[in-house]
């Protein structure tokens, strides 16, 4: 089956992380030109962290971009297993963005049901109802899961919520975005490195519906992949 998605493949993962900046630009300057707003759901990992170091040297109105998370982990503030923390790293400290407009999942909160819902009503007043997102990065593990969508989670049944939590993995809940507004998403941006996403990507292609990553909408999405993570497209 071919894919939908424009698929691009570079050398290295450092590559990646400047063409991924590059494109994530490039839609900023889009959105707000044309609705004076850029929404953008981040994802965590290495190759994102260096992908939005990158993103402050580029041309970017920052003024009027808002930064939402994909998922976060359960954790206290400051955690290194937080993506807050490398996300405020990352882009604080480098690119002119008010720090207001970067917007926390709330993890800490006693209640996590409110918290899940307080984080949809966050997105509802800056996205619309219902909330479209303008660019939603995502990476892909080497189970298949994308964002905490996970195997074998009832997380990845949820189509009545935007926003859930997931069981434990690798030794924490999480808080995610779900299905149904990930693929309400403008555009869709992959990030793909390391060879042992190898084995998943053709599957991701193919939208095999067997991994969490496979019923990610491909309509408007842009997969960029390192060699390694490359190795076994045709």
């Amino acid at each position: 089956m071919k894919s939908r998605m424009q698929i691009e493949t570079l050398s290295t993962a450092d590559d990646v992380a400047v063409r991924a900046a590059q494109i994530i630009a490039r839609d900023a300057r889009s959105a707000v030109a044309s609705r004076g707003l850029f929404v953008m759901a981040v994802s965590g990992g290495r190759t994102p962290w260096q992908m939005l170091r990158a993103l402050a040297n580029e041309d970017v109105p920052w003024a009027k971009v808002h930064v939402v998370q994909v998922d976060e982990r359960i954790a206290p503030a400051g955690d290194p297993d937080r993506n807050l923390t490398h996300l405020r790293e990352s882009l604080l400290s480098h690119a002119p963005i008010p720090q207001e407009q970067i917007h926390a999942m709330p993890v800490e909160m006693g209640d996590l049901d409110q918290a899940c819902q307080d984080y949809t009503e966050l997105l509802r007043s800056i996205c619309g109802q219902p909330a479209v997102i303008d660019l939603a990065h995502l990476g892909l593990g080497p189970d298949g899961h994308t964002a905490s969508l996970i195997p074998g989670d009832p997380v990845c049944e949820v189509h009545n919520a935007e926003v859930a939590l997931t069981g434990v993995y690798q030794n924490r809940r999480r808080m995610t975005l779900t299905y149904p507004i990930l693929n309400r998403s403008r555009h869709i941006l992959w990030v793909v490195t390391g060879g042992e996403k190898a084995p998943m990507l053709p599957r991701l292609l193919a939208g095999d519906h067997t991994i969490p990553a496979g019923p990610i909408a491909q309509e408007n999405a842009t997969l960029l992949a390192d060699a390694p993570a490359a190795a076994e497209l045709k």
